[in-house]
């Protein structure tokens, strides 16, 4: 049976009502398993991503380099107007292309274009000690190695094409859900 997101939709629905979180306009929706993301707007799917989230198991627990699961926010957006292939430290832009750095960083996965970093709103689960998925800077963001984009590659966070993280950065606010399944 075909993965679906209006389906999947529906338990984030029963999570915020659980969690007395108000749903927002927008949501996305992270399918760990089919590597994609769902854009939705009022429950209608205005766009699916393919993606990159961790060569390890799914996993909420610090030190895993596992993606978290469960409801999340879109904490803090950053690099708007940056330009594509731009790389980030420390949520920082460094002013270099990622073509521009040594071809021995250039093997590590780098943070690019543009940063949305997530919060975990279920206590226990992605938020507070041990699991805190904004301790743990879980991002999604651009990629130097978007040829990996598809299969799980990453340390955590959800990667993605940099002209997609751009697109999408600029289709999304701060305080958006984020939900994340396996």
């Amino acid at each position: 049976m075909p993965f679906d997101y209006l389906e999947e939709s529906g338990r984030v629905k029963q999570s915020c009502e659980a969690l007395s979180i108000t749903p927002t306009h927008r949501l996305l929706i992270v399918s760990i398993r089919r590597q994609e993301l769902a854009l939705l707007c009022d429950g209608e799917i205005q766009r699916i991503f393919r993606i990159s989230t961790s060569k390890n198991a799914p996993s909420c627990l610090a030190d895993s380099y596992g993606t978290p699961t469960g409801l999340h926010t879109a904490a803090d957006k950053i690099g708007d107007g940056a330009p594509p292939g731009m790389v980030f430290k420390g949520r920082v832009a460094t002013g270099q292309h990622f073509s521009d750095f040594p071809q021995d960083a250039q093997l590590r996965n780098l943070i690019t274009t543009r940063i949305i970093r997530l919060r975990g709103l279920e206590p226990g689960i992605n938020s507070g000690d041990g699991c805190d998925s904004y301790e743990r800077y879980i991002y999604i963001h651009g990629t130097n190695h978007e040829e990996r984009i598809g299969e799980p590659f990453s340390g955590g966070c959800v990667e993605m094409l940099n002209a997609d993280v751009v697109e999408l950065f600029d289709a999304t606010s701060e305080g958006d859900l984020v939900w994340i399944c396996p």
